[in-house]
């Protein structure tokens, strides 16, 4: 691994994220000669021209989500259990874009029994140089750094660590307790009860006068073990190994 930083950015791309959104957010009636909707294909397309002309990257990888189960549902057993299934004319939309992708010449990752987020953590942690996340996902906001940020081009947001701090109240290093805290609707972890956005933000500042003898505050101690276990489920580490570990991307070219 050179000791030299990189000039340009390496972007790295949620693309699962993306192609649920895409799914849901695009309601032209794009379809392809035989029918097929391809209203997912489309706006995950259009996103990475936009990344590329906009960010000249030095590479750009894309990671989804494998199919199966992964760490977390071993943590667990209710993690995304809330989840409807997925729809037949998305599900129908995958093989296609991954093919598409592949022939326009982006590396492109899907790794066993971990989510995207772990794979995207792990490439990031091991750039030397600016990285760029593209994503709609609240949990990347933990992986923010001064050479980390995030944009979600659904939103046209740009998140560095000042932008974590004015969307959620605390810092990127904080964002995994404040999710515990929280609770994530969307992944099923339930959260501590009525523990709010105001009141997580006041106990990871450890705002005393704020939060002692708030039910809240006492739920949470009563809850210790609980929240100990949520930190295991949002957390993303940058310590995925296996199928990851031929991605050179330090070098000349990057492989997948």
């Amino acid at each position: 691994m050179t000791d030299k930083k990189n000039d340009k950015p390496l972007i790295l791309v949620d693309g699962s994220s993306y192609l649920f959104r895409a799914f849901y957010g695009i309601k032209a009636p794009l379809t392809a000669p035989d029918g097929m909707r391809t209203n997912a294909i489309h706006g995950v397309l259009s996103m990475l021209d936009s990344l590329r002309k906009t960010y000249d990257p030095e590479h750009m990888v894309v990671v989804f989500d494998a199919k199966g189960k992964t760490f977390r549902n071993d943590l667990y057993a209710d993690y995304k259990a809330n989840r409807p299934p997925m729809p037949d004319e998305l599900r129908d939309q995958i093989e296609p874009l991954l093919e598409i992708i592949r022939a326009m010449g982006y590396p492109l990752m899907i790794v066993p029994d971990v989510e995207a987020d772990d794979v995207i953590g792990t490439l990031a942690s091991r750039y030397n140089g600016k990285v760029i996340i593209s994503t709609g996902d609240k949990d990347m906001a933990q992986l923010v750094t001064e050479d980390v940020h995030l944009i979600n081009t659904m939103s046209n947001s740009y998140h560095d660590i000042q932008g974590v701090i004015d969307k959620y109240g605390v810092p990127p290093e904080r964002i995994r307790d404040y999710l515990a805290l929280m609770g994530d609707t969307s992944d099923n972890i339930p959260g501590v009860p009525k523990v709010g956005a105001p009141d997580a933000i006041d106990i990871e500042l450890a705002n005393v006068p704020k939060i002692t003898g708030q039910p809240g505050f006492i739920n949470c101690v009563n809850a210790t073990p609980a929240i100990a276990s949520a930190k295991a489920w949002v957390e993303v580490p940058a310590t995925v190994t296996g199928d990851i570990a031929p991605a050179r991307i330090n070098g000349d070219t990057i492989q997948a």
